[in-house]
């Protein structure tokens, strides 16, 4: 198996997409790492989580947003508007945020001004932000309302023993996600982070099945290589704000860094731990997506969220964290600076930077923070 660019299994998500499609399959975007996508897969749904890469403007986005707003929903909505998620059969927008939550009232309202860009099944997902028993109960009926929209829509039947088979399958994508995350163990060191974090953000998109023989096969082209491809280079990791996008990683081991750890939810965050196969399957995913969540939207968590980065900067003996925000991004942008206030007194290097979604468009200032904080380690 060949991989020209470390970009090649995102490219390969795309298309197998498109073949889903183009073989009378159906997709149903989704906007945020919450939502239980076991749900969809038992529906013969394919779930592919919204991108607002390749946007060079945001016109539509500014119109119905505001120019003050996190980037992010801005260029989803932008593509939207400019008719390049026309091959959806559906969307589900889930309210990780503020700024995503407006991002269903903004759909909509474009939709009156731009032919077919809101899809017949367009649904509102609601997740709570606590853990507690009402919450999961909230959460667990939030579940059940989208299965019975999903039944009504599509014309399907979602049983208890599908989505137990569809817990499995996701399980082991999450299994062998773990497993390639070993090869960037500083003992082996034969995996780079670029190449880590498409495998991650393919995963968001591709069919299940297919994902998992991608997996396999990445695997055996990885085992083959000679460790300590990536010694002597500084250990990294990169937490923050959503991103898809490699360029700020690349940018980071172009510098001399090799990225061994990402919190990111496009990446690893994002799949988490195993979901349970032998108990009631909705309890099973309320637990998972709730109880594991480490996402700065879910409240009083941050303890938490702070010993997860410790035991994986123990784990994976990482050398500095680099901290990334999307600008007006109020969870990450404040969670961001108490963590560097906390892994600095341990005396773990930390950077800040705030960014745009997307495509680096100030890569000189960024690349200059970077070579900054590189110096500091060396």
């Amino acid at each position: 198996m060949k991989h020209a660019t470390t970009a090649g299994p995102i490219q390969h998500a795309e298309e197998s997409v498109q073949k889903w499609k183009e073989n009378g399959g159906r997709v149903v975007g989704y906007t945020c790492s919450f939502l239980p996508v076991e749900v969809l897969n038992v529906a013969n749904v394919l779930p592919a989580r919204l991108r607002g890469t390749g946007v060079s403007q945001a016109d539509i986005g500014d119109t119905y947003f505001g120019p003050y707003i996190c980037s992010y929903p801005k260029c989803i909505l932008q593509r939207a508007g400019s008719g390049q998620f026309s091959y959806l059969d559906g969307v589900i927008i889930v309210p990780g945020c503020d700024s995503m939550r407006r991002l269903d009232e903004c759909w909509r309202k474009a939709g009156e001004d731009f032919q077919d860009i809101v899809p017949d099944f367009f649904f509102h997902f609601g997740v709570p932000h606590k853990a507690a028993d009402h919450s999961k109960a909230w959460f667990s009926s939030e579940i059940e309302r989208l299965m019975k929209s999903l039944e009504e829509h599509f014309g399907v039947s979602i049983g208890e023993d599908d989505l137990r088979q569809a817990i499995a399958r996701y399980n082991q994508g999450r299994e062998m996600l773990a497993r390639l995350n070993d090869f960037r163990k500083a003992s082996v060191n034969t995996l780079s982070g670029e190449e880590a974090f498409a495998l991650s953000v393919a995963g968001n998109l591709m069919p299940r099945d297919e994902y998992t023989r991608y997996l396999g096969e990445y695997m055996d082209e990885v085992s083959g290589r000679k460790p300590g491809l990536y010694n002597g280079k500084t250990r990294l990791m990169v937490a923050g704000s959503v991103s898809d996008d490699l360029q700020l990683i690349g940018m980071a081991e172009s510098l001399g860094g090799v990225v061994a750890a990402e919190n990111l939810c496009f990446g690893q965050r994002h799949e988490g731990d195993l979901i349970g196969e032998d108990e009631d399957p909705i309890s099973a995913m309320v637990r998972h997506y709730l109880d594991e969540s480490l996402c700065p939207r879910m409240m009083g968590g941050y303890q938490t969220r702070l010993q997860f980065l410790k035991e994986k900067i123990e784990e994976m003996e990482i050398d500095g964290v680099i901290f990334q925000n999307i600008r007006f991004c109020d969870l990450h942008g404040s969670e961001n600076a108490i963590f560097e206030r906390d892994l600095e007194a341990m005396g773990i290097p930390c950077v800040r930077i705030e960014r745009e979604y997307g495509a680096l468009a100030d890569t000189g200032r960024l690349r200059m923070r970077l070579e900054a904080f590189m110096e500091r380690m060396t």
